[in-house]
């Protein structure tokens, strides 16, 4: 049942905001390392961010390319800025 299965799921989307969350702290260092300006270190938290992030996909079993094809496909038929001005 639902009710039994809460827990489970509860943990589940723990475990998955922690692993967001990772990928926030490392975006936040790459951004230190910008503005510090630390081109080594920016890249290297870019590269971090790129591997947590494939790390979560593959953890979830999304085909991350397949994702971000879907994307940039749903993209080209928005409007310029979503229609906004900035």
């Amino acid at each position: 049942s639902l009710h039994d299965a809460l827990p489970i799921l509860a943990t589940y989307n723990f475990a998955i905001g922690n692993m967001l969350m990772l990928i926030v702290s490392e975006v936040a260092e790459a951004q230190d390392g910008l503005r510090k300006g630390d081109d080594d270190n920016f890249k290297e938290e870019l590269a971090d961010i790129a591997i947590r992030l494939a790390d979560l996909c593959g953890g979830l079993e999304i085909d991350l390319q397949i994702e971000i094809i879907k994307k940039m496909n749903k993209n080209k038929l928005r409007p310029y800025k979503h229609g906004k001005e900035f």
